[in-house]
């Protein structure tokens, strides 16, 4: 089992639960943090790893309310990272007045070969 990564989100960072036992995979909030590479990358490291012995389904959550450029270089490193990942897929959750966060996860779900599924919150 991957130790489960827990972060509390904050104005500028996303909470972000990586859960394998649980099968808890979720991000959610607002992402615009100062160094976008830097505080992804133990998520994508934990993706890596846990694509080697990943649960029978993985279902990946974005509840995104906001995120910035830079970030979503970075949503898209992780959805590239879950197309490793056996029977993973996608719920995109977004609010229903908000066009922006719906579009950007139809862009994202162009861009890889995983389902996406699309949630009203």
């Amino acid at each position: 089992m991957m130790e489960i990564i827990k972060l509390e989100g904050t104005e500028d960072t996303p909470r972000i639960l990586l859960d394998q036992k649980n099968g808890i995979f979720e991000i959610s909030g607002r992402s615009l943090p100062e160094d976008s590479a830097e505080f992804y990358q133990p998520i994508l490291e934990w993706l890596r790893a846990y694509s080697e012995s990943a649960n029978d389904k993985t279902e990946f959550v974005f509840k995104l309310e906001y995120f910035n450029t830079a970030s979503s270089k970075l949503i898209l490193d992780i959805l590239t990272a879950l197309e490793e990942v056996e029977n993973s897929s996608i719920v995109w959750c977004y609010h229903e007045d908000d066009e922006d966060m719906e579009e950007a996860g139809e862009e994202f779900s162009e861009l890889v070969e995983i389902p996406f599924e699309f949630k009203l919150n």
